[in-house]
């Protein structure tokens, strides 16, 4: 389970988030590449933009459901 205290500063402001728990899959970036996106430098994924529509909304928790190592936390 994703732990908020972990979050990477990255992440946009919101419900959903990322920690440092991320070993960069990719599974988050297929399921909702309009609001994660991936720090090359440090080979991560994050949360770029909060879901805006039920569409993304879905997507997002998609993403959190396909994280194999469950790195993607939501707050709310």
């Amino acid at each position: 389970m994703a732990d908020k205290s972990k979050k990477w500063a990255d992440n946009k402001d919101g419900q959903f988030y990322v920690d440092d728990q991320c070993i960069d899959c990719d599974a988050c970036r297929t399921e909702a590449p309009e609001n994660f996106t991936r720090n090359d430098e440090h080979g991560y994924s994050y949360v770029y933009k909060q879901p805006s529509t039920p569409e993304e909304q879905g997507k997002c928790q998609a993403a959190l459901e396909a994280c194999p190592v469950e790195a993607i936390g939501r707050d709310g």
